[in-house]
């Protein structure tokens, strides 16, 4: 070794610089845009005949994912079970139908966002009529100018007018059903069983409860009903996973009961802004974006 410092400074400037140790990373799991687009196949098979197109079905889910702030960032063992739940179903997953809605919550177990699925108003009837049995249901508002009045009993009684003009603050929400072999049911509920109810569930401040109150009141005094009616296979597994968390994606996983977990539904932002998402393939180009779900203020 030399011992003239020159040279060893210009022998160090000579030698290659050490490269730090470069660590393999685990591949990248793949964002849910093209988790939607690998199970395109599954949605398809699972699509009922007489649903849309599972291209449809997946360019609906792919626009929530960008209007629903931290849809997203879910996992994609409860994003692709509630679709799959949604597909089954024959439901459309969000978008005007208000059939179906995936709401965001933080599970606090997993410190991990999941996929609730809330079936809609739209989507409680659409399964209803499904049933060889059912001739009739609907859903009313009652308002505080009207005249309402109903009896339980051996012989119950339900009458309803509507008052035509200022009809004031809702007072009761009641849903009937028809059979078809002549027999019928109803429910009444007023506005404090409705509140105890929105009060126990994980979305009672954000997603349907606070766009669609009206239609999610109507909604959970049907649910009451449905308690005493015959239903139909896909009615009877809908109210099993509403408000639930689905983490098998298989065709079997539809019969297997959901988890109801304690969490903490993400509520909107305050200034409108939501996390960015990556543009949608352009296969699904053309197809309409879902739009808010309509108010469905019954006047009835």
């Amino acid at each position: 070794m030399s011992t003239n410092l020159a040279d060893r400074v210009a022998a160090r400037r000579n030698t290659p610089a050490r490269q730090p140790a470069r660590h393999a990373t685990p591949a990248q799991q793949p964002t849910l845009v093209q988790f939607v687009q690998s199970i395109r196949g599954e949605i398809a098979r699972a699509l009922p005949a007489h649903v849309a197109s599972p291209e449809r079905v997946a360019r609906i889910a792919l626009t929530e994912l960008r209007r629903v702030e931290h849809l997203a960032e879910c996992t994609q063992e409860s994003f692709g079970g509630a679709l799959m739940t949604c597909a089954q179903l024959g439901l459309e997953p969000g978008g005007a139908a208000g059939e179906a809605y995936l709401l965001p919550f933080w599970n606090k177990r997993i410190r991990a966002y999941e996929v609730q699925l809330v079936v809609g108003y739209q989507g409680m009837i659409k399964l209803f009529w499904q049933h060889p049995a059912a001739a009739g249901l609907t859903a009313r508002t009652v308002y505080e100018a009207d005249d309402f009045e109903y009896e339980d009993g051996l012989d119950p009684v339900l009458r309803h007018k509507p008052a035509r003009s200022s009809r004031g603050r809702p007072t009761d929400y009641y849903a009937v059903a028809k059979m078809a072999n002549g027999g019928s049911a109803f429910v009444v509920m007023s506005v404090e069983d409705v509140e105890a109810i929105r009060r126990r569930s994980k979305a009672r401040a954000s997603g349907p409860w606070s766009t669609d109150y009206d239609a999610m009141a109507r909604k959970t005094v049907i649910r009451q009903l449905f308690k005493i009616l015959p239903k139909s296979p896909e009615l009877a597994r809908a109210v099993a996973h509403d408000e639930a968390v689905r983490r098998d994606a298989s065709p079997e996983g539809l019969d297997t009961p959901p988890d109801y977990i304690e969490g903490e539904v993400v509520e909107p932002p305050a200034d409108g802004q939501q996390d960015a998402v990556e543009d949608v393939p352009a296969e699904f180009a053309g197809w309409p974006e879902a739009a808010e779900p309509a108010s469905t203020t019954d006047g009835a």
